[in-house]
């Protein structure tokens, strides 16, 4: 069983944690072999449940204070209140592709395949948030909106820490001319040349680049492509395949 790699803001205080996972260790077969966390995408129910509380075991976050979310490359960002928490009753946050929580204890996650998972924190305030960061979402605005939102919460974009898990990289994403074009206008920074020499996108720069604007002064981005290592789900090398989890949390007092 291999252990999702984990990212903290303080490695002594432990206030925050952020935590990665792959595609491997868990209880899928076939295409979502074998640590898929993604109920919506054809696994076997019973072993998607397995894997999820699998991660929570592994992370000591109890399975019922696990947050999942719909992710339908939205701008949307939801707060996850201590009500939210109990009318949800296990199920994900509907018509979002972010949460945001000041409750500790209460694990934010986002699923991934080839989009940029973003995990954004400021321990200062104990403010926490988990973005899905596909191209629609990013390009229309989820991860400012998500920094707006934590700063409503008392968080302050220059104390805030951001992971951008791994993603589809440049030299991977090949995209019509027309798309890169519109792409670079609302996300700036984002186009690039794939490695065959064709119009293609680098998500992650542009939202490196959107974040710098916005105040945030610490960005880590995890440079590895999903498209061309086969150790994650990649939508785009497999199409039927499963979802890594990049999650984020304030541990109990």
């Amino acid at each position: 069983m291999s252990r999702p790699s984990s990212e903290t803001v303080d490695h002594t205080a432990r206030r925050v944690r952020k935590v990665v996972t792959d595609r491997n260790g868990g209880t899928s077969s076939g295409d979502f072999s074998s640590f898929n966390l993604a109920d919506h995408v054809g696994d076997d129910a019973s072993d998607v449940a397995a894997n999820r509380v699998r991660l929570a075991e592994l992370i000591g976050v109890a399975p019922g204070r696990m947050v999942y979310m719909e992710q339908i490359h939205s701008p949307n960002v939801t707060e996850v209140t201590a009500e939210l928490l109990d009318a949800l009753d296990g199920g994900p946050v509907e018509f979002t592709d972010a949460l945001v929580t000041t409750q500790p204890g209460v694990a934010l996650v986002v699923l991934t395949a080839d989009c940029v998972p973003v995990l954004l924190s400021d321990e200062e305030a104990g403010v926490v948030a988990a973005v899905h960061a596909g191209r629609m979402g990013a390009r229309n605005g989820i991860v400012p909106a998500t920094v707006a939102a934590m700063v409503e919460l008392g968080a302050v974009p220059a104390r805030m820490h951001a992971l951008l898990g791994a993603a589809a990289a440049g030299e991977d994403y090949e995209v019509p001319e027309e798309m890169a074009r519109d792409v670079e206008e609302r996300l700036p920074g984002s186009r690039t040349t794939t490695g065959r020499g064709t119009p293609g996108l680098d998500i992650r720069a542009g939202i490196t680049r959107q974040l710098l604007g916005a105040g945030v002064r610490s960005v880590d981005a995890d440079p590895r492509s999903t498209v061309s290592e086969d150790n994650f789900f990649s939508y785009r090398r497999e199409g039927r395949t499963g979802r890594q989890a990049s999650v984020v949390w304030i541990p109990d007092a």
